[in-house]
């Protein structure tokens, strides 16, 4: 027997699920002896890559997390004061092991299907009413992206909703955090707005301006009555915003209290790490009256085909993926798992908890003003929470020297500094702290002593809290741990996540998130890093960037990306603005024409509409490729003012088009620049690349190709490639120095966004290596053809490539069953009594589903798959025959929940088997739906979006 002494398991065998005998069981389906075959046949050989991905050789998940354990600690972790919106926090270990470090929650996707998602909106529910209550606003959404976004989003709902169109001003305090003031830059250029930075105590509000927006507690940490303020503005007809520290609000008297119109702000410091600046999860609160207008998503209360409690997305129609370019915002991903830790992070404490840290922290705060004071230092502000700010004059370099001598960072500004203490401030801290400032000064430490006992609040009175807040049970019955687990478990065995099975959604791309892949974001040097700590601290995090940026510029074909965009709408929005700056550099301001083709990515058309362009919708063929004849048309018509073209590549239709290169040529000779939506790299990666096909800028979900999860709704992650004429307008940041020459301003509160999750997409690709990526693009490509070639005699394949195949998915074409009684609505819901989340409903072709496998699953999941939608065109077909009952039968009463499966009373026409145990397959493992379908109308006319009081709700609902 012979020994191999060389062997190292390869992660990509790990990774692509199909092994040598599934692999060929499925080429024999198709007909096929290989998978280059079917690449063959599959992927336009004009466009094929010529030489392989040039990246290092693939890693073992062993010795990668040694060597990122090494790069890790190249980062110093710091004693971070620093503020400015970012905190240190502590994260309960029973929400950090069972939630942001549990599959079962991480793996979920957006709760579209809500019977099998009542954990994760329950969550999300609770996040909003603890919005609401800190807030003292009327209602609030799920979450938004960050701070700066949140408060884009603010600026922009008020611009919309402005009686006078002739205001065209929005004042901005100077005193909000400047990576807010930069996204607000951004945001506003497009549209007109006209930013007028300044004192709020001093602007004169008039009828020029729409809105305004305040910080509070300010950015220099000082705490303001606004009163005064919001009234004059609401005199002359001026929204007011308010970005509100939530931790703050156990103290001060909230905004919905004293005239804010919007308050909006970030969920960080609820027990979500830094991270060097996400994911986070902003949150956006306003009164009832701009429900119609709020960006984001809304969970909301209903009731279920039994008359119970249920939830679900409220108001769907704000949805981009509906609207287009008339929707709210750009926002799809939001950021659900941080609402979610947030939102148990509230539940975990309680009001009285939370109000303990806050007054702690203040205290602390207080304590450390009043020692500095006595040695003879200038404390500047005269109200504050957590942040004092200290007039050092020449001896901040002093100051500086010291405190990094003791690994601690502050927030200078010249001869100013902040301190911004938090929940993990001790009083051994604020002593060394002491220390430091009195060497400086030259006092004997020993002279410096710390306040002894409680400490005076410096909090006005006509600013201190008097309302209560989370005042519902949920918030008050959890504290013990074994309460908080119990808790926790109970929402997570509600939802169905890639924990169960799999989740075909088509554009959505629900693969593997290995956990060698997610270990490292928590660690210390990674989690616990200040966005803003000093370059020269962040070695780690700068070689992971530098490293990405290679990789994802060589898979792409482009020269360089930027990191910044946290989301794939956020990429797509960012794209754009690139090109728009590109055309504006050279004198073509008139470039304001997008063509977007019908088949496009909703969000397309919301982003082009949020950077200002004018959109012109392209034809699409019976086939579904895009009507090139239309769009050459188009183009030359509009040659002077073309802008861009929007494409996705494959198609949403899930096809390779063969003449996107000649697509791309038109755009260029009419002097446009080709944008490529990249949500569907999966079926590129290895083989092509937007590049190689001609495109000039690219965003790429993380979330989805390169195996970032989607957390229930978020975190995502939307980095841009851009060819080498672009790269000089990437976004740059107002306190990072990142500007690349030309940058545009930010369009995300943090330098490289989310910068913690980087790591998942660093690791996907340091494990698989060139080879390996590509070996998974070909075997997404075969899984989807195998699904195909099962399913396509039992539900009409709607479109395919000129040799009959698909891409990485395809559409199956439902809307015949409407014929006799059947909407493609009957088989998502159906599909759950089989133990499966829903394929894609209804996008892009309404009656239809959109079905992509991913490389990450093995044939057998496959298969279980094909037989449940199989058996269930089997049930339509009863029904077509008459031998099932049109109104009675088992899709339009899907989902069946345990209680109603189990109950005395069965009058059904179907046996109780039939509803719950359809294939044999179902009885070893039943995921059981726990509420029954949703009854969306019932929610939106009575629109409930906190936590009720369950019994006294349905007392009131079902009378």
């Amino acid at each position: 027997m012979s020994l191999d002494i060389h062997y190292k398991e390869d992660f990509k065998d790990r990774h692509i699920a199909p092994n040598t005998e599934d692999t060929k069981a499925m080429l024999h389906t198709l007909g096929l002896d290989s998978i280059d075959e079917l690449i063959e046949q599959t992927v336009p050989q004009k466009i094929r890559l010529k030489q392989p991905l040039n990246l290092p050789k693939a890693k073992s998940e062993k010795d990668y997390l040694s060597s990122l354990k090494q790069t890790a600690s190249l980062n110093k972790v710091f004693k971070s004061y620093i503020g400015q919106g970012y905190y240190n926090t502590t994260t309960p270990g029973v929400i950090l092991r069972n939630v942001m470090e549990n599959p079962g929650w991480y793996t979920q996707y957006t709760p579209y299907q809500a019977e099998i998602a009542q954990g994760r909106l329950q969550a999300l529910l609770n996040f909003q009413t603890m919005v609401i209550d800190l807030t003292g606003m009327e209602i609030a959404n799920a979450s938004l992206l960050d701070e700066g976004t949140a408060a884009a989003e603010a600026m922009f709902m008020q611009y919309s909703l402005r009686k006078n169109q002739q205001a065209k001003k929005f004042f901005v305090s100077e005193l909000l955090f400047p990576q807010t003031i930069d996204i607000l830059v951004t945001r506003a250029n497009p549209f007109g707005i006209e930013l007028v930075v300044g004192n709020h105590e001093e602007i004169d509000l008039n009828e020029e301006f729409f809105g305004a927006i305040v910080q509070y507690p300010a950015g220099n940490g000082q705490v303001f009555d606004y009163t005064g303020f919001a009234k004059t503005a609401h005199e002359k007809n001026v929204k007011v915003t308010v970005v509100a520290d939530l931790l703050s609000l156990t103290l001060l008297t909230p905004p919905g209290e004293w005239g804010a119109d919007v308050v909006v702000g970030t969920t960080q410091r609820f027990g979500v790490p830094m991270g060097f600046g996400g994911p986070h999860a902003a949150f956006f609160a306003t009164k009832d009256e701009y429900k119609r207008s709020i960006p984001g998503r809304i969970i909301g209360v209903t009731i279920d085909s039994n008359n119970n409690y249920a939830l679900r997305m409220a108001l769907q129609t704000r949805e981009q993926h509906i609207r287009r370019d008339k929707a709210t915002s750009n926002i799809c991903t939001a950021q659900a798992l941080l609402a979610i830790m947030a939102g148990f992070y509230a539940v975990y404490h309680g009001p009285k908890g939370l109000k303990l840290i806050a007054e702690r922290t203040h205290g602390l705060a207080v304590t450390l003003a009043k020692s500095l004071e006595k040695i003879g230092y200038k404390q500047m502000n005269s109200a504050y929470f957590d942040t004092i700010q200290l007039d050092l004059g020449d001896l901040a370099d002093s100051i500086h020297r010291e405190c990094i001598d003791n690994e601690i960072n502050l927030n200078y500004k010249g001869g100013i500094v902040t301190i911004a203490l938090d929940e993990t401030t001790s009083a051994e801290d604020i002593q060394l702290l002491n220390k430091i400032f009195s060497k400086v000064k030259g006092i004997p430490a020993d002279q410096a002593e710390l306040t002894e006992g409680n400490v005076e609040t410096v909090i006005p009175s006509a600013l201190q809290r008097s309302s209560s807040y989370l005042t519902h049970p949920v918030f008050n019955k959890h504290h013990s741990e074994h309460e908080m687990l119990r808790y926790i478990k109970s929402l997570e065995t509600k939802d169905l996540s890639l924990c169960h099975s799999m989740i075909a959604l088509g554009s959505c791309t629900m693969k593997l998130n290995a956990t060698t892949e997610m270990i490292p974001v928590t660690w210390p040097e990674f989690g616990q890093i200040h966005p803003f700590a000093p370059a020269d601290q962040v070695a780690g995090y700068y070689t992971v960037f530098n490293e990405l940026d290679k990789w994802l510029s060589e898979i792409t074909g482009f020269a360089a990306m930027s990191l910044q965009p946290n989301a794939g709408a956020q990429g797509e929005y960012a794209g754009l603005m690139v090109i728009r700056a590109y055309h504006q550099d050279r004198g073509d301001h008139q470039r304001n024409i997008a063509l977007i083709p019908a088949s496009a990515h909703g969000t397309n058309p919301a982003s082009a509409a949020m950077a200002g362009m004018k959109i012109i919708i392209v034809k699409s063929l019976e086939n579904g490729n895009i009507d090139v004849e239309d769009l050459k048309a188009k183009a030359e018509e509009n040659k002077d003012n073309l802008s861009c073209l929007m494409v996705t590549y494959p198609s949403t239709h899930g096809v390779f088009e063969e003449s996107i290169i000649d697509i791309c040529n038109i755009i260029h000779e009419n002097g446009g620049q080709v944008y490529m939506d990249g949500a569907n790299m999966n079926a590129q990666v290895g083989l092509t690349s937007p590049g190689t096909i001609g495109a000039d800028v690219c965003h790429l979900n993380l979330h989805k190709t390169f195996c970032i999860p989607h957390g229930g709704g978020g975190p995502g992650m939307g980095p841009i490639g851009v060819a080498k004429h672009l790269v000089p307008y990437l976004p740059g940041h107002a306190v990072v120095d990142i500007d690349k020459g030309k940058s545009i301003h930010a369009v995300s509160a943090a330098p490289w966004g989310s910068a913690s999750i980087l790591v998942i997409s660093h690791a996907y690709i340091a494990m698989m290596g060139g080879e390996g990526l590509k070996n998974a693009t070909q075997y997404a490509i075969l899984n989807a053809n195998y699904m195909k070639a099962r399913l396509e005699q039992h539900y009409p394949v709607l479109y395919t490539g000129s040799n009959g195949r698909c891409a990485h998915e395809m559409i199956l074409d439902c809307r015949s069953f409407k014929n006799f009684g059947i909407e493609v609505v009957d088989i998502a819901k159906r599909l759950m009594d089989y133990g499966f989340h829903a394929p894609t409903v209804s996008f892009p072709v309404a009656g239809t589903l959109m079905v992509e496998p991913t490389e990450s699953e093995p044939k057998h999941e496959l298969d279980r798959f094909c037989d449940a939608l199989i058996a269930i065109r089997a049930e339509i077909t009863a029904i077509e025959n008459g031998n099932s009952d049109k109104i009675d039968n088992a899709l339009k009463n899907a989902p069946h929940t345990a209680a109603v499966v189990t109950g005395d009373e069965w009058s059904h026409s179907y046996s109780r088997k039939t509803a719950a145990f359809p294939l044999p397959y179902v009885a070893e493992y039943k995921f059981w739906p726990s509420v029954g379908r949703v009854n969306d109308s019932f929610g939106d006319r009575s629109l409930v979006c906190a936590c009720p009081p369950i019994e006294s709700y349905m007392e009131e609902t079902l009378v």
